[in-house]
């Protein structure tokens, strides 16, 4: 993340001199005293001037506001075009200043996941806020709160025979059991209820649960169903639709973020600060990399001035196409004047949006724990919001592992309409 590029000198004596050169855009700002070694002051905020002059200007009406203009002597800043793009600037800054301590003054709590310990001789399921990442590949999650983890681990549970002990077994035959396999809800390793393959086949199908959000299930019961169906045991097909619809509402309870933490990719869409841009940002390996910028140049985004409402309406109406480059390309003979027409490439949004990502991808080094736990915080908290006020879009990777380049170019289009719509409902 670039650091802040813009300085300004503040003199005490004359703040509205100062505050007069500010930008009312929003952006991320640190004040700076006399000593060069004293911690700043960092924040964010819609308009910098505005923010500034509550915290700059003194005021007789507001005599306990926070007032910090006999400690500044300059202020930096940089204008970003997104909450998002704010709230990591400010992370990051926070970060080199304070340490871990920056995940507990921006109230950044580590997301929870529903771990599977495939490790144990006879694995279980646990809800964690602290997934090893040596078993990352059987953490899944972010989930919106410990309670939502909890509950997507319970329903879980109901659809198989998994244990719900969490003591270190040692299955023996004159071990009392528990009320779960009275009630025939776990296979009972403890007392030897079932062999140990049995148990590693039950386990397994829970990893393929978690793994694929519930669709390994479903393709098994839905088989399982329309085979029944096709024999005329209509009975049987019942039962098991009955069994379709209750996955259904266990998938339900986890959203397209919740992934093997080792697989958790996406690519996130944000208004920039820039015009005729739009800020892509990268989430890989617990950290978020970016903001880049994608030129929207050449992609044909639909005017609301030209009398359409359809912008609105139809937001899915965005088309982008290549931007127009001139290739000399022979006439007939008949209408040759000499001068070179132009050919649409094939493509060319689709290689900048490759390059874009390329540099995103850039290897950096691991984050640190600090770090992966902040990023991943503000990815959750920023998804997990109302849709009405997620402002933004996220792709994720397609079961190939490569990114969906049209849909993702679809979205770039609509974040740049609605950048337009925002900029002239403001004039």
């Amino acid at each position: 993340m670039p650091p802040l590029l813009q300085t300004l000198a503040f003199d005490p004596s004359d703040p509205k001199a100062a505050l007069a050169k500010l930008p009312t855009r929003p952006a991320v700002y640190s004040l700076h005293g006399a000593d060069a070694h004293a911690e700043p002051y960092i924040g964010r905020t819609p308009n910098l001037r505005s923010r500034l002059e509550r915290l700059l200007q003194p005021s007789p009406k507001h005599p306990r506001r926070l007032q910090l203009a006999g400690r500044v002597r300059q202020i930096r800043w940089r204008i970003t075009g997104s909450e998002f793009e704010s709230l990591l600037l400010q992370f990051d800054l926070l970060q080199d200043i304070f340490g871990a301590k920056c995940l507990e003054r921006m109230h950044l709590g580590s997301p929870s996941f529903v771990r599977f310990l495939g490790s144990n001789a006879y694995p279980r399921i646990v809800v964690t806020n602290r997934p090893s990442q040596r078993e990352a590949d059987w953490a899944y999650g972010p989930f919106p709160s410990r309670a939502a983890a909890e509950r997507f681990a319970d329903e879980t549970l109901k659809l198989f025979l998994l244990r719900r002990c969490t003591e270190d077994l040692a299955p023996d035959p004159s071990h009392p059991g528990c009320v779960y396999s009275e009630m025939k809800m776990c296979l009972a390793p403890c007392y030897k209820g079932c062999t140990g393959e049995r148990y590693a086949e039950e386990s397994g199908a829970v990893e393929a649960f978690l793994a694929t959000r519930g669709e390994s299930r479903l393709v098994t019961l839905r088989t399982q169903r329309d085979q029944a169906s096709a024999d005329l045991e209509f009975e049987t097909a019942a039962a098991l639709h009955a069994q379709v619809q209750r996955v259904d509402g266990v998938r339900a309870l986890a959203s397209e973020l919740v992934r093997p933490l080792s697989q958790l990719r996406a690519v996130v869409l944000q208004a920039s600060a820039e015009p005729d841009e739009v800020a892509v940002f990268l989430f890989q390996y617990g950290r978020l990399s970016g903001p880049a910028s994608f030129s929207t140049l050449g992609m044909r985004i639909q005017n609301e001035q030209s009398g359409s409402t359809s912008l609105f309406a139809q937001p899915m109406a965005l088309e982008p196409i290549p931007e127009p480059i001139p290739v000399p390309v022979p006439e007939p003979a008949f209408m040759q004047s000499g001068e070179p027409r132009s050919r649409i490439p094939r493509g060319l949004l689709e290689s900048r949006l490759e390059e874009v990502l390329k540099v995103l991808a850039e290897p950096s080094g691991p984050p640190s724990t600090t770090e992966r736990i902040g990023h991943m915080a503000l990815l959750k908290r920023w998804y997990y919001r109302p849709e009405v006020r997620r402002i933004g879009e996220i792709f994720f990777p397609g079961g190939d592992g490569c990114w969906p380049a049209k849909s993702i170019l679809r979205g770039i289009g609509r974040v740049a309409a609605s950048t337009i719509a925002c900029e002239c409902s403001k004039e």
